[in-house]
């Protein structure tokens, strides 16, 4: 692949890869060129996800990572760049999204949600960030925040929500931060998309206006991966502190 949504001789590591959203994301940038890393702490799906894409013929590693815990992040990112370098694509992915009422939210739910969906973030940005200006290539930092911070809600949702919202707020500071060192930064957020971690979440069902269905469906992962590709690539070389919608036209419904 040639042109400027090439990510060719690059590479990408994503979070949350084993599955859903993630693999979506992987395939996309495999496709465009890039050498993904899965990230995952499912290390059967890390190896199965990399299984698919050296079968498509493309360009994969596997890398084991709790994004709960800052020591597995440290450990993990240093083996990417000890083995690749330092990746000129991270995107934060991985999540979950297990619902609890605010007035029965427990304090174990909340901190294991915002400790999966947004430190984990901030740490990964802050040892492939620190790679990446090492390196003095630049970079591009994609985070997949939620169409729920603008609204697309369902009741249950409150740490996940706040959890989002951190993610599209550490994005504008990381924006800020990295210009300096030519790192872009910018966040996708989808709507509905049916995936196994979707269909695995715990908690009361769902209700609220996330329900409500798009003008074009429901989001496939890939879809998702075709807006962080977007964002990857020198195509997107002048975005950064930027937020990019995929609802499958909810908003709009």
């Amino acid at each position: 692949m040639s042109g400027i949504f090439t990510l060719d001789g690059k590479v990408a590591l994503v979070t949350g890869a084993a599955s859903g959203i993630g693999t979506g994301i992987a395939e996309i940038l495999a496709e465009a060129g890039a050498h993904v890393i899965v990230a995952d702490i499912n290390e059967e799906g890390v190896a199965h996800t990399v299984e698919l894409l050296h079968a498509a013929g493309h360009r994969a590693d596997g890398v084991t990572v709790d994004l709960s815990d800052e020591h597995s992040i440290v450990r993990a990112v240093a083996e990417v760049v000890a083995s690749h370098g330092a990746p000129w694509v991270l995107v934060n992915n991985a999540g979950v999204q297990d619902r609890e009422y605010l007035l029965e939210e427990s304090v174990a739910g909340w901190d294991r949600t915002q400790a999966i969906n947004a430190r984990g973030p901030f740490l990964m940005t802050r040892e492939v960030g620190r790679a990446m200006v090492a390196a003095g290539q630049g970079g591009r930092i994609v985070n997949i925040a939620s169409m729920t911070i603008h609204g697309m809600m369902t009741k249950g949702t409150a740490a996940y929500i706040a959890s989002k919202g951190a993610v599209a707020a550490l994005t504008s500071q990381t924006a800020l931060e990295l210009a300096e060192h030519g790192i872009t930064a910018n966040s996708v957020l989808p709507g509905a998309v049916m995936t196994p971690g979707a269909m695995a979440a715990k908690g009361p069902p769902t209700e609220g206006p996330a329900c409500r269905r798009g003008v074009f469906g429901m989001n496939d992962p890939r879809d998702i991966g075709a807006a962080v590709l977007f964002f990857a690539t020198p195509a997107a070389r002048m975005v950064t502190n930027q937020r990019l919608a995929v609802d499958a036209g909810w908003s709009l419904s």
